[in-house]
């Protein structure tokens, strides 16, 4: 049962990535629930936005894959936190910013969403977790 949760949110995020690589809300509104949050505090001040916020800026955006960047994506882990939650924490970049995102997930309506999005970004040359 873990192995076959631990798949279909590795499946889930994989989705993610490719809306991310690609500049594809289409994709990102497969994985995300309409409610989820999108938070970063970065540059000190508070970025909180919600996904009728956030994808207009994804769609508005030069996609990595239309610059030409190479794609850098990864699973760190993902942990459950009963049958119907979960963290994933993953890293990738998009132009010159390196991301850590935290992101819960919930099982609703048989399948596997973000619900929140918590991230930090370090740019190109600068010392991680800085």
């Amino acid at each position: 049962m873990e192995t076959q949760r631990y798949r279909e949110i590795a499946e889930v995020l994989t989705t993610y990535f490719d809306g991310l690589y690609n500049s594809d809300t289409s994709r990102l509104a497969e994985v995300f629930h309409p409610q989820a949050h999108y938070v970063c505090v970065s540059d000190g001040t508070l970025q909180y936005l919600t996904m009728d916020k956030y994808f207009p800026a994804v769609d508005a955006r030069t996609s990595p894959r239309d610059n030409g960047e190479k794609r850098q994506d990864r699973i760190l882990s993902i942990e459950f936190g009963g049958p119907a939650m979960a963290f994933a924490r993953v890293e990738c970049a998009i132009g010159p910013k390196f991301f850590t995102d935290f992101l819960t997930l919930i099982h609703l309506e048989e399948k596997w969403q973000i619900i929140s999005k918590v991230f930090h970004y370090d740019l190109a040359g600068e010392q991680k977790g800085k």
